[in-house]
C-alpha cells in the first residue's frame, strides 16, 4: 500500500458518513415561530395581548418548544387539534415556567393521527386568561406539506 492511497481510503470512508449526517439534518423539521393574536381566536378576541410560539415537531412525532406572552396574565396554554377558524380539543397542556412563559412538557408526543393532522395544518396553540377562559390569543401551526410520491 502506498502512502498516497491512505488519504484516498480515508476520504472514501468519510464521504458516505458526511452524506448520511447531511441527510439526517434535512429530515429533521425546523423550529416554527408564529405570532399569537386575539384576532386568530375563534371567535376573535379584542385584546392588546400578543405572544410568540417557538415549536418543533419532529418526524418521530416528538414536540418541544415554548410560548412567550405579553400584555396579559396567562393562566394556561395548550396545543389543540383544529383547523383554521375551528375550535378543537386540547392535545398537549403546556407547563407555566414563569409569569409569561410556557413550555411543552419534555415527554410530549403526537399520536400518528395527531401528527397527520399537524402536517395538514390542523393544530393550533392558544393561551387562556381569567378574562378569556376559552383563549385570549391563538396561533395556527402551519404544519408541513405532505409529499405524495408519483
Amino acid at each position: 500500500m502506498t502512502i498516497q492511497s491512505r488519504p484516498a481510503r480515508l476520504l472514501c470512508r468519510l464521504v458516505p458518513l458526511a452524506i448520511l449526517l447531511a441527510a439526517t439534518n434535512l429530515y429533521a423539521d425546523s423550529p416554527i415561530s408564529v405570532s399569537l393574536t386575539g384576532a386568530a381566536e375563534v371567535p376573535p378576541v379584542t385584546t392588546a395581548a400578543t405572544g410568540m410560539v417557538n415549536i418543533s415537531v419532529m418526524p418521530n412525532r416528538t414536540v418541544s418548544g415554548s410560548i412567550d406572552t405579553r400584555g396579559m396574565v396567562p393562566t394556561m396554554a395548550h396545543i389543540h387539534e383544529g383547523a383554521v377558524g375551528k375550535n378543537g380539543p386540547p392535545i398537549i397542556t403546556l407547563i407555566k415556567k414563569d409569569e409569561n412563559v410556557f413550555t411543552v412538557p419534555a415527554d410530549a408526543r403526537f399520536s400518528e393521527a395527531q401528527y397527520t393532522s399537524y402536517l395538514a395544518g390542523n393544530m393550533y396553540v392558544n393561551v387562556h386568561s381569567q378574562a378569556y377562559p376559552n383563549g385570549e390569543i391563538r396561533a395556527q401551526l402551519p404544519g408541513k406539506p405532505i409529499r405524495i410520491a408519483n
